[in-house]
C-alpha cells in the first residue's frame, strides 16, 4: 500500500478547523497535510512495523515517566507545524514547558507546535525519499533531534538542527543526547 496525495487547492483550501473536522469525520483513515495544503492519505502499517513501533513507544514511555521532562505522543497525534503542514510522526516528544505554554484548546486539537524529538519508523510501504523529506521538514520547523529508522536496511539517519544528516549502519543503541538526557534506545531487537 502507498500513501496518496490529493490536491484540493484548485477547488478549496481547507482551513485548520475543516481539516480537523475531516479527520474526525473519517476516523478509519489517517490524514496528513503538507505545507502546500495537499491532503495525504496514509496507509496502515503491517504487523511487523506496528510491533516495532509499539516496542519503541514502550521504551520511550518508560524513560519519559521516569524523568517527567516532557510529553510523549504516538503515531495517532497530528501536529500543526510552523510551515502549515500537519504531520503525525511515529513517535514524538515535546518538552514540558513548551507543552504547558499551549492553551487547553490547542492541546485538544492538533497542537500548533513542532515536537522537540521525532521518530519515523519506515514500513515497507514508505519510500526513503518521502520519509527523508518529512524528516527534513521536521528539522526545518524546529525539531531538535530526529531519528529515521529503516529496519529492512538496518540503517538510522539522525537529524539535528543545522547539521548534516548522520547515518549509522546497524547500531546496537541510540543516545537521546542532550535533548533526551539519559535515554538510550536498544535497537538490537530491530535487526
Amino acid at each position: 500500500m502507498t500513501a496518496y496525495t490529493i490536491d484540493f487547492n484548485p477547488i478549496i483550501q481547507l482551513t485548520d478547523d475543516q481539516f480537523y473536522q475531516l479527520c474526525r469525520a473519517n476516523p478509519d483513515l489517517k490524514f496528513e497535510r503538507n505545507s502546500h495544503g495537499e491532503l495525504i492519505i496514509m496507509p496502515p502499517t503491517g504487523g511487523e512495523t506496528g510491533n516495532q513501533n509499539f516496542e519503541l513507544v514502550i521504551d520511550f514511555g518508560i524513560w519519559n515517566r521516569r524523568t517527567r521532562l516532557g510529553v510523549g505522543f504516538d503515531s495517532s497525534t497530528c501536529f500543526k507545524l510552523p510551515n502549515g503542514a500537519n504531520r503525525s510522526p511515529d513517535l514524538a516528544w515535546v518538552r514540558q514547558e513548551r507543552w504547558d505554554a499551549l492553551s487547553p484548546e490547542q492541546r485538544t486539537k492538533f497542537p500548533p507546535i513542532c515536537p522537540d524529538f521525532v521518530v519515523e519508523l519506515m514500513s515497507p510501504s514508505d519510500t526513503l525519499k518521502s520519509t527523508q523529506d518529512k524528516m527534513k521538514e521536521y528539522r526545518e520547523n524546529g525539531v531538535r533531534l530526529g531519528w529515521l529508522i529503516a529496519p529492512e536496511q538496518r540503517r538510522i539517519e539522525i537529524y539535528r538542527p543545522q547539521q548534516n544528516v548522520e547515518i549509522l549502519e546497524a547500531p546496537a543503541t541510540l543516545s537521546g543526547e542532550e535533548v533526551l538526557p539519559g535515554f538510550t534506545l536498544d535497537l538490537r531487537s530491530l535487526w
